[in-house]
């Protein structure tokens, strides 16, 4: 029989030690792992698009996530600079127009206006993106024909027409960037009609004229017509100019030929370019 003390008694005590040391550690190492795996598993989780258990932990989530320095889209998803759509709302607000053009004479009036200018100014109210209220300032600038000139005894002639009405303006399409109108009204028209004789040169030799006679007349008028604009788009689509040409009857009761101060009603086409908003 072995004695303890033996030298085989203590090398398998010291083989049996070192395996029973060699296991426990196995175990320490395997429990570490299993930890670490769980912790990971537990991270992957939380962090995936389908952990969240709820759809407004989604929601929060989500919208956290916006850039908060990108402005919002307008609901219907038109957006942008160039959208060309006003977002004034239906209130009330003021309004304004600017613009010039030339004038075409009619029927019987040819053989006592020819061709002219015009130039237009105006402001009112938007009561709403379909109709504004205009009230409008025009002057008008046409020559007189050479026979009328000749039989007034002068070398040129001109009527000059200055006016204030009231000019409703329907918008067709006030949703849209390019829309057609509906344009007219009626008010205060005076005309001065005006034959110039030459009396001189001026010192770059330009001929100098002086009014030998004229009449004038005030009297009620009416136009009505229509025209094209073009909404300008502004930032954000919010822009309220519009560019605009439009094209008119204008009618004057002015008096008739041999009343006083008279060559009968008057009858223009004006036609103006210009902006408004």
């Amino acid at each position: 029989m072995l004695s303890p003390g033996s030298s085989f008694v203590r090398r398998f005590t010291y083989l049996g030690a070192a395996v029973l040391l060699g296991a426990a550690m196995a175990q320490a190492e395997d429990i570490n792992f299993s930890s670490a795996s769980r912790e990971a598993a537990v991270s992957n989780t939380e962090f995936r698009p389908d952990s969240y258990s709820s759809s407004t932990d989604f929601a929060f989530a989500d919208s956290s996530s916006a850039d908060p320095a990108v402005p919002a889209t307008p609901a219907g998803g038109r957006g942008g600079q160039y959208d060309n759509r006003s977002r004034a709302g239906s209130g009330r607000r003021w309004a304004f127009e600017a613009g010039g053009g030339f004038n075409a004479p009619i029927g019987n009036d040819i053989p006592y206006i020819t061709w002219g200018g015009n130039f237009t100014v105006g402001g009112g109210l938007h009561f709403s993106p379909r109709f504004a209220l205009l009230g409008e300032y025009q002057f008008i600038a046409d020559k007189l024909p050479g026979a009328l000139v000749a039989a007034g005894g002068g070398d040129t002639g001109n009527a000059h027409i200055q006016s204030i009405t009231a000019a409703p303006v329907i918008d067709l399409f006030p949703k849209h960037a390019n829309s057609i109108y509906l344009t007219g009204g009626g008010g205060w028209y005076y005309k001065s009609t005006n034959w110039n004789v030459l009396v001189g040169y001026d010192f770059y030799g330009y001929p100098v004229y002086a009014t030998a006679s004229s009449f004038s007349s005030n009297q009620f008028g009416v136009n009505f017509g229509f025209g094209f604009s073009h909404r300008l788009g502004g930032v954000y689509g919010d822009g309220t100019a519009k560019l605009f040409a439009e094209a008119r009857y204008l009618w004057i009761d002015t008096p008739k030929i041999g009343e006083p101060n008279g060559l009968g009603t008057t009858g223009l086409i004006p036609v103006t370019l210009g902006v408004r908003w």
